[in-house]
């Protein structure tokens, strides 16, 4: 026999857990020393949102549920903002929050609301947990959380059970493999046999699951023009004769020279959380092969497959592209013209400019975290991942206050790799009282502010509905008043030679530095279309 608390902790460590995020209560208290004891550490952070958004990078990083805890009330509806990003992003977290004990749970009591009510659209599934059936609900708990498609589980956990005992723990939990739905086979080989000129759309499902060596081998055979969504980055070298760009971000609209003259779409592990096909979809089939069914567009043919990467690869394996369909000397005038628009901009130091000396100063091993906003849109295109996937954004979820807990997470669980977080300074603001998390546990991250003193893709939004910029200035005068923010150096940048030396100052330090970059907003207006 074991009390409830440390039995839970006990789960959390047979799934390889070693941290837990939140901000405590006092019914957290027994949960906090039951996580010391079973030697997983607790991640005091500012809020609880955070925590959510740290428990999901996490996961993201190693594949081991990330978890979360936070108080009742208004401890749980903060971290539903982190959790939210965990279902959207497509990762697994355990998120714990403690409930009023059964005695009062249906009375009218201080900071208490249905847990159960509040999570269950922004999860897969919620518990509110019990001594006696515990066990059972935690191990159905973690089959759901980590079965296709992965996302967050919420488990109540009422005041009056930490101590309770319950019985011994079963083995390691082991997720079960995806359920099945074929679809329609022969419609798929049909579509694929009569093909001449196939676009391979490369997804967030195969940015998880997909072997990268599996997929360079096939495309190396068939060599199909090859586009990605947001979060899939990095599943291919930027360079690679098939890549021709990034969906949904800066300038893609000049992939239409290539998606406008396909004649077949297929979807490879495609999320439509990213972007729906129909907003950039030609008038063409569409095969989307997934682990999971979809809801998809009910024009045109469209037919679906369900299976793991392998299949996907074996099913189109009877793509034969015409001569003229093939590789490089399709993508790369696509490549050269995006090129092309970014290198118009390198003359002031605005964006594009701070990107490039990013991308020249910083180490090629670098994990870079991106927060929501204009710059996002430039990062997504502009930057070289090598075929490494370090560029770490949420876009199912696309929640600012991103960039910071999520670099938090990165360094934590990646203690080796360097991590810089690139925000602009809405961001930034959302989430600056995690620089105190990076400092109590001395977490050697790079934080680069963009600085234009705006909402600037909101900005953009009004300007082109023809509206005023009201309600997007952030503030007056400079974001930074001294040079320390918390007790972390702060480095200012005005010009491409201070954000060089500032970077490469940051880069010979052995602790957390904010480097100020006061960018000139005005690339992103002819940079980022297709807004609204």
């Amino acid at each position: 026999m074991m009390t409830f608390a440390d039995y839970l902790a006990e789960r959390l460590k047979y799934l390889g857990v070693k941290y837990v995020f939140g901000l405590p209560g006092g019914p957290s208290i027994p949960y906090i020393e039951a996580y010391r004891r079973a030697s997983i550490e607790f991640i005091l952070v500012s809020g609880e949102a955070s925590a959510g958004i740290m428990a999901s990078v996490s996961a993201r990083l190693t594949g081991i549920p990330g978890v979360c805890h936070a108080t009742f009330g208004p401890g749980a509806t903060n971290l539903s903002t982190g959790v939210g990003a965990a279902l959207l992003d497509r990762t697994p977290v355990i998120a714990l929050t403690d409930e009023i004990g059964d005695k009062m749970a249906s009375r009218t009591v201080q900071m208490n609301i249905n847990h159960q009510k509040l999570f269950a659209p922004l999860t897969k599934a919620t518990f509110r947990l019990d001594l006696q059936g515990a066990p059972d609900m935690i191990e159905k708990a973690f089959e759901i959380c980590l079965s296709e498609y992965p996302g967050p589980i919420h488990l109540g956990l009422p005041a009056d059970i930490a101590s309770g005992n319950v019985g011994a723990s079963a083995g390691r939990h082991k997720a079960k493999a995806p359920g099945a739905f074929p679809g329609n086979r022969p419609a798929v080989l049909s579509l694929i046999a009569g093909s001449r000129k196939p676009l391979v759309a490369i997804g967030l499902t195969s940015a998880r699951l997909m072997p990268q060596r599996d997929l360079l081998d096939w495309l190396e055979r068939k060599e199909v023009p090859v586009v990605v969504t947001p979060m899939a980055k990095g599943i291919l070298p930027e360079d690679h004769p098939c890549y021709a760009g990034v969906l949904f971000h800066s300038l893609s609209g000049q992939l239409k020279e290539l998606t406008g003259k396909s004649d077949l779409v297929i979807g490879l592990g495609y999320d439509p959380v990213e972007y729906n096909y129909e907003s950039w979809l030609p008038d063409v089939p569409l095969i989307h092969l997934n682990t999971v069914e979809t809801d998809l567009p009910g024009t045109g043919t469209t037919v679906q497959y369900t299976g793991s990467p392998a299949e996907w690869l074996a099913l189109m394996d009877g793509l034969t592209p015409a001569n003229d369909w093939r590789g490089r000397q399709l993508v790369e005038p696509v490549r050269q013209g995006m090129a092309s628009a970014f290198a118009r901009f390198t003359g002031r130091f605005g964006p594009v400019s701070a990107l490039t000396i990013l991308q020249e100063e910083l180490p090629s091993d670098v994990i870079v975290t991106a927060d929501v906003g204009s710059h996002l849109h430039l990062l997504g295109q502009l930057w070289k991942t090598n075929g490494r996937k370090n560029l770490l954004m949420t876009n199912g979820w696309s929640g600012m206050g991103f960039g910071i807990p999520a670099a938090l997470a990165a360094k934590l669980v990646r203690p080796a790799a360097p991590v810089v977080c690139i925000t602009g300074d809405g961001g930034f603001l959302m989430t600056a009282g995690e620089i105190m998390t990076a400092r109590r546990y001395r977490l050697p991250v790079i934080f680069i502010v963009f600085s234009d003193g705006e909402l600037n893709l909101i900005r953009l939004k009004k300007a082109r509905q023809k509206l005023s910029p009201y309600g997007t200035g952030l503030y007056s005068g400079e974001l930074f008043g001294s040079g320390t923010f918390l007790g972390i150096p702060v480095l200012d940048a005005g010009s491409g030679e201070q954000l060089k030396s500032a970077v490469r100052t940051a880069l010979s330090g052995g602790g957390p530095v904010i480097i100020n970059a006061k960018i000139d907003p005005d690339d992103y207006d002819a940079l980022i279309s297709g807004i609204s």
